[in-house]
């Protein structure tokens, strides 16, 4: 058995899809883990204070005898601002960076405040391993990175660009197993007795796009189609009107809305799902719909964003059957053609094995192992190179 790392990971951000990364990772990883975070509240604050409040923590760890291989962090912490105020052992680990998420280009209605958006920049720098959740990630910061830095009046530095991409990788998440008991193409002609059962699943934020959602269904439910409904997701304080309209609207529709408060409740839900459908106009990944799709929903989703990467659209019946391009009127009539194949007994058309086995790969049991062999390599490098 090859020997196991002691690795320190630091979430400032310790909530939600950031928790369930590290904690996901740990359960099936063959390395010993540290972790230490804050509560997942105020992500501003968070970003602003982290580096000073969890190198207070870890010093005083250092203190009573604790010690590791590698510094794991996420997109939320400042890491030259925090390797600056750890002693001498933390700050000399090798030290890796995985970007969820970034401030640079994720979009925002607020005026963008620029400070965040470096500090992602100088972290990715500082780090020995920069990760990205999916490659449309990486090209998108490192190309907002440059247009951001060509902007400035002197001292560019331009060159930090190529020595970030030099050290970037595409790392996706991982996932739990999905579920034993999903339904199967043997028992899909019972079930086509059933309306069609549409799930969305994302933040009810803005760069979400649910009035294209809502409006698609609108077409389906002037034309009789039968269907049933469930709208889950997050939400925060500025959730867009719509939704509020639209739960009133879809009365007679709905099944399930809102924020599922357990992972009991959540899983329910996404195993009740026929189809997933996606309308985002900005995402890194996709986490819930791939979720969904372990789960056994048909996924619908726009061509672009990471969609197409995650779920292997080269191959060109998965782009025939699960996405579609333009707006409401090209997403109803995928939605309709899918009411009318559930009515025939057959939704899915030889793609759901193929989705399966693809994303199978990412669940904890197998990607653990991948994403452990990924730190001990970053951990060689930064020997290799000192």
């Amino acid at each position: 058995m090859e020997a196991t790392m002691r690795i320190l990971a630091i979430e400032p951000y310790f909530g939600g899809s950031h928790r369930a990364f590290l904690e996901g990772w740990e359960r099936y990883s063959r390395h010993t883990w540290t972790l230490v975070g804050l509560p997942d509240y105020k992500w501003k604050w968070r970003m602003r204070h982290a580096s000073l409040t969890l190198a207070e923590e870890i010093n005083r760890q250092l203190d009573e005898g604790h010690s590791w291989d590698l510094l794991f962090c996420s997109d939320m912490l400042n890491l030259p601002e925090f390797m600056g105020m750890v002693s001498s052992p933390i700050s000399a680990l090798p030290a890796v960076v995985y970007f969820h998420e970034n401030q640079l280009t994720y979009p925002t209605r607020q005026p963008r405040d620029y400070h965040y958006g470096y500090s992602n920049f100088l972290s990715a720098l500082r780090a020995d391993a920069v990760w990205f959740n999916s490659h449309f990630h990486e090209v998108e910061f490192l190309e907002g990175i440059e247009q951001f830095l060509r902007r400035m009046p002197d001292y560019q530095h331009l060159d930090a660009v190529e020595k970030i991409r030099n050290k970037a990788s595409v790392q996706p998440p991982g996932f739990e197993p999905p579920p034993t008991n999903q339904p199967t193409r043997d028992n899909e002609r019972e079930a086509s007795l059933e309306p069609l059962r549409i799930l969305w699943c994302a933040r009810w934020e803005h760069d979400k796009n649910a009035e294209l959602f809502f409006a698609a269904l609108r077409r389906l439910k002037a034309e009789q189609a039968r269907f049933r409904l469930a709208v889950i997701g997050p939400s925060f304080r500025d959730v867009p009107d719509v939704f509020g309209k639209a739960n009133s609207e879809f009365e007679s529709e709905i099944d399930y809305w809102g924020h599922q408060a357990s992972r009991e409740d959540y899983g329910k839900v996404l195993s009740w799902a026929d189809v997933v459908v996606s309308t985002a106009v900005h995402e890194f990944f996709g986490l819930s719909v791939v979720e969904a799709v372990l789960a056994g929903a048909f996924p619908l989703l726009p061509e672009r964003l990471a969609y197409p990467e995650v779920l292997g659209a080269q191959e060109p019946l998965i782009l025939q059957e699960h996405f579609y391009q333009g707006g409401e009127q090209s997403l109803a009539d995928r939605l309709r053609k899918l009411v009318e194949r559930k009515e025939n007994g057959r939704l899915w058309q030889d793609t759901d094995r193929v989705l399966r086995n693809r994303l199978e790969v990412l669940t904890w049991p197998q990607h653990a192992q991948k994403l452990d062999s990924a730190v001990e390599f970053a951990t060689n490098q930064k020997k290799a190179t000192s």
